[in-house]
Order: C-alpha cells, then structure tokens, then sequence
C-alpha cells in the first residue's frame, strides 16, 4: 500500500510541477486534462499526508512512554490516534480502487417510454422530473435537446445532458429498464397496471476523447416539432445526424438556432460513440464487466417503484426503500449510496483476488 501511495504521490507532485509550465497553461485540452487527473487523486495524496503525519506522532509518543509523569496523557492520545488510524487506513483502501475514468464527467441520459403504451410515456415524464429535482438538489444544469411528447402526458423519449459537479459517478448506475406498478389515472376499475420506461446514461465526451470525422456523418436540417415554444417551429432549425458507419441517429431541435442545435447533435453523437467505444473495451475485459452492478444494458430490469406499498427496490443489490413518494421528488440519495458501497465492494474484491 505505502509503495502505491508513493507513486501517487509521485506523480500528483509532477502534475502540480507540469500545471505551472507555460506551454501546459496555453493547451486548454491538456490543462483540463491534468487538472481532472490531479483532483481524482487529490484525495488519496491528502489521506497520505495525514498518514505520514499520524505515524510521525506516533512515534513521538512511544517514546514519552518512557517519561511516567507524561506516560499516562501519552497512551490517551496513542489510543485516539491509534482509532484514527485504523479509520484513515480504511479510507485509503477505498480511495485505492481503480478510478472509473468517467466518474467526474458530465452525462447525456436518454429516457424512452417502454411497455405499456401511454402509461409507459407518463411514468418517462415521471422519472425525467425525478432526476431533474435530483439535479437541483445538487446544483446542477439540466440541458434538454431532444423532446418527444406522449399523447397523454409524459414523454416518449427524451434526451438531455446533465453537467455538475461528478455527475457521471452519482448517475452512472441508472441504466436499465425501470418498472412501475400503479394504478394509471384512465383505469376505471382501480386495478394496478406494469409499465416500463428506459434509462441509457452516457459520459459525455470530451473533445479529446473522441475524435468525430464529419465526412463520416450525414447532416439532415428539418422543421422542429414537439418543444421549445412556438417560435422554434416557423424555422428549419433542427438537426439529424446520422454516422453511417455505425448507423447511430442523432437529433436535436431545441434551440432556435441551427447551429446551436447541430453542436448539440455533434456533443450527442460523440458521447454515443464513445459510450460504443467503452463498452467494447469492456467486452473485452470481461472480468471488470462482472464486477459492475448489472450491465448497464437498457434492456437489464434494475428497478420497480411500487405506488401502492410506496416502496422501490433496486434489484440488482436486493435493496429497497419505502418512500416512494419522497424518491419520486428527487430524494434518491439512499438509493445512490447503496449502489457506490455495493461497488466499492465488489472492487474490493476483485482487488483482493488479483494480490492472491
């Protein structure tokens, strides 16, 4: 542990050294670049210090051991910073599992309405609200640029980016196909109805992530429809993207402006292939894909809200919570932590295999 937390260290030293070279600051790409990695492991080079400094009073107080008029207050503060320790060494565990490079990215999340016709489209309507309220929680900007309205309400699919503070590490786990049980308002006989809606999370690229041909991408401008006020449809303003060697559809229409919609499409298209891009490569490495929660597949059921018990469970971790009317107002903390601990433990795990 301590040899990687001296290389940690090592290299957290080199990157302050690098952000203060000349070259360095005028490369923005490169800047955010070392910036994002010097803050991931800000952390642990912290933790360690506290270590260092921890063993180093220690050892100080060992030696008072030897003075009885001091022996007694010593072994008070052995004892205290000797819990510290055992503490921080847990933390620091922890702060060594390999870091999802993502983690502290913004997202592009898509929501469908799934089984269940225009059902399936108001509980879409619903979860977007859900995540939305979560994002005012944590002071992050919703972005929507694609809406495609339900008959009877809700959505039959909508698109939207979500930028803050490491969206990416609190959201990454909502992939999958969402399941509620309720009685629907157009149900005069008062059974309960199954529906599903859709999650897909992506972290979205950043420029030097992905590098986008345009001479691979057919541009199409149509009239917008469906969202963005009604002046957005007297103009041809929205954007379709097809990338024709892979086939991914993108679209975006609103914004007033074309070329505000067609930069949208492009961020859109970019993370798509960069989410194709990371799931090959975990296809390849299948051990890191056993150790995730599910697959983070659309179609992997992860999740029930059940209205008439207000309960969700989350079933991949076997956890549930019975506050449903809370979670459906953004208060999905509890739900979020037990899916990081999970994680965590299942890194843990595949950590301690591997130095077997």
């Amino acid at each position: 542990m301590i040899e990687r937390l001296n290389i940690i260290k090592k290299r957290y030293d080199e990157i302050s050294q690098e952000l203060t070279n000349p070259d360095i600051i005028n490369d923005y790409a490169k800047m955010k670049q070392l910036s994002i990695e010097k803050s991931n492991i800000e952390p642990t080079v912290n933790a360690y210090e506290e270590l260092i400094g921890i063993n180093d009073e220690l050892d100080g107080l060992n030696e008072m051991l030897n003075d009885e008029e001091m022996a007694s207050i010593a072994r008070e503060e052995i004892a205290a910073l000797e819990k510290r320790k055992e503490d921080l060494l847990k933390e620091i565990e922890i702060l060594l599992i390999p870091k999802d490079e993502n983690d502290g990215k913004d997202i592009i999340m898509e929501i469908r309405g799934a089984a269940g016709g225009d059902e399936a489209n108001i509980f879409a309507g619903d979860l977007f609200r859900m995540y939305s309220k979560y994002a005012e929680k944590n002071n992050w900007k919703i972005e929507v640029s694609n809406a495609e309205e339900g008959t009877s309400g809700g959505y039959s699919q909508i698109e939207f980016s979500i930028k803050g503070e490491n969206v990416y590490s609190k959201l990454k786990f909502e992939s999958g196909s969402h399941r509620v049980q309720r009685v629907p308002a157009t149900e005069t006989q008062g059974r309960v109805h199954t529906s599903t809606a859709t999650v897909l999370v992506m972290p979205e690229a950043d420029e030097f992530d992905f590098e986008l041909d345009m001479n691979e991408v057919r541009i199409d401008i149509t009239r917008s429809s469906g969202c963005g006020g009604q002046g957005v449809n007297t103009t041809d303003s929205a954007v379709r993207l097809t990338h024709i060697p892979t086939g991914i559809i993108v679209y975006s229409q609103t914004e007033r402006s074309q070329i505000k919609n067609k930069e949208k499409a492009i961020k859109i298209l970019k993370t798509r292939l960069y989410d194709k891009k990371l799931k090959e490569l975990e296809e390849a490495e299948g051990a890191e894909r056993r150790q995730k929660i599910g697959t983070g597949d659309r179609s992997e059921k992860i999740r029930t809200y059940n209205y008439p018990q207000n309960r969700v469970t989350d079933h991949r971790i076997n956890f549930s919570v019975m506050n449903l009317d809370k979670v459906m107002e953004g208060n999905i903390d509890d739900i979020i932590e037990a899916l990081i601990t999970e994680d965590q433990r299942l890194k843990l795990e595949g950590n301690n295999e591997q130095t077997k």
